[in-house]
């Protein structure tokens, strides 16, 4: 059919993808109010947010084997629970989303030109939806030098730290904030995990997918759970919890603690690169849900035209675009990861609740189950503000929803 992409991706292309989402700016954002939030329990807070992403992993890479289609859990959503419940996560998904790819343009020009971040937060914008509207096998590689290079400047940080006089292993344990600030922590650090979703939204593009999927995910979530653990080990050696919780650039801040101040400007470079490869992996997973939610008329349905010769959504990618680029002109969103954290964590949700559906099988049940009220829990956990205004959008969702359903109904 001339609507449906093209299976290009292997699996190697998949989780470089994910990595490039994963593996962003994240690590280099969220370590500090991470820190402020858990303390001590920092790395608790990190194995917490690690253990909610491989059960909403786990359930997602089965979910994607079974319906290997553009769009994640608002497919997923949508075929087991229900439409209203696959809207309210492509909903949640688009509009976090959107943030976040916003946010993480402003991070770029932030670290390159304090000065002009909004210009070149912008150019950022423009040139990566001109990568993914080449094509995804384009965008693979564009996130597989970015992967190489960000991965790079990461062990130069841990080597760095770790090799540094100032090293101290008693600063991996600080002041306790209680359990409250342990799970508000892992909430912010989820932030930096959720891009293995990129691999499902890319179902439709990939290649054999009831295999490649459920092998791509665990692969890519585990990459990433080690080398943000070493990152943390490494920063808190030399800063403790408090210095981490007080950095605005907290692993630059760690290569000057650790006696390489020279290293700083390399670790700055690193940052707005891994937010250039988060930015391009969230276009990638965005435009795709769009396209899934046009198909189905809950966006305009020109959005689901795909390119003849590109084989990607090129109106669903354009519109992406240009949302992005006047919020990147205008606003300043850094401040949204909580905001951005409570959007997944509820789209996660309804992934885990759709593959407790999927079979009796103990294990992937009880993961489903862990990996549900993981994410409820810690989506509650987040700052009262975060909470307020994502639950807020969803309100906002669930009336524009009911509005389309009584028009449709001609009530």
């Amino acid at each position: 059919m001339e609507d449906q992409l093209k299976r290009t991706l292997g699996v190697s292309d998949a989780v470089v993808v994910g990595l490039g989402a994963m593996v962003g700016a994240g690590i280099f954002a969220a370590l500090a109010p991470a820190a402020r939030a858990a303390g001590g329990s920092l790395l608790a807070a990190l194995g917490v947010a690690g253990l909610v992403a491989y059960c909403n992993a786990h359930s997602s890479a089965r979910l994607a084997a079974r319906y290997p289609a553009s769009g994640g859990t608002y497919v997923y959503g949508r075929e087991r629970l229900g439409p209203f419940w696959g809207y309210l996560a492509g909903w949640g998904f688009v509009i976090g989303k959107t943030a976040s790819c916003a946010a993480m343009a402003l991070t770029v020009g932030a670290y390159l030109w304090p000065g002009r971040q909004h210009a070149v937060a912008v150019a950022a914008v423009v040139a990566l939806t001109a990568a993914s509207y080449g094509g995804v096998q384009r965008s693979a590689r564009v996130a597989r030098l970015i992967v190489a290079v960000v991965l790079a400047v990461l062990a130069g940080v841990v080597v760095v730290c770790l090799s540094s006089e100032a090293a101290d292993p008693g600063r991996l344990s600080g002041s306790d904030r209680g359990v409250l600030g342990l799970l508000q922590g892992a909430g912010l650090l989820f932030f930096a995990f959720a891009g293995y979703a990129r691999i499902t939204t890319l179902g439709e593009e990939v290649r054999d997918p009831e295999r490649t999927i459920p092998r791509a995910v665990p692969i890519a979530l585990g990459i990433a759970l080690l080398v943000y653990a070493a990152v943390a080990v490494a920063a808190l050696s030399v800063l403790g919890a408090e210095g981490l919780a007080q950095s605005s650039a907290p692993l630059a801040d760690a290569v000057r603690a650790a006696g390489r101040p020279g290293l700083a400007p390399v670790v700055r470079v690193g940052a707005a690169l891994a937010a250039l490869g988060s930015l391009l992996a969230l276009v990638l997973g965005v435009s795709r849900t769009v396209l899934a939610m046009a198909r189905d008329g809950r966006l305009p349905r020109a959005l689901a035209a795909v390119h003849p010769r590109h084989q990607v959504p090129h109106h669903a990618e354009l519109a992406v675009g240009a949302v992005l680029a006047v919020l990147a002109a205008t606003a300043d969103l850094r401040g949204a990861i909580g905001f951005s954290s409570f959007g997944v964590l509820v789209y996660y949700a309804i992934a885990n609740a759709s593959a407790w559906t999927l079979d009796s099988a103990v294990k992937g049940r009880a993961v489903a189950v862990v990996g549900l009220a993981g994410c409820v829990v810690l989506a509650c956990a987040l700052p009262l503000a975060s909470a307020a205004w994502g639950a807020a959008v969803l309100a906002v969702g669930v009336v524009v929803h009911g509005v389309r359903g009584r028009l449709r109904s001609g009530i």
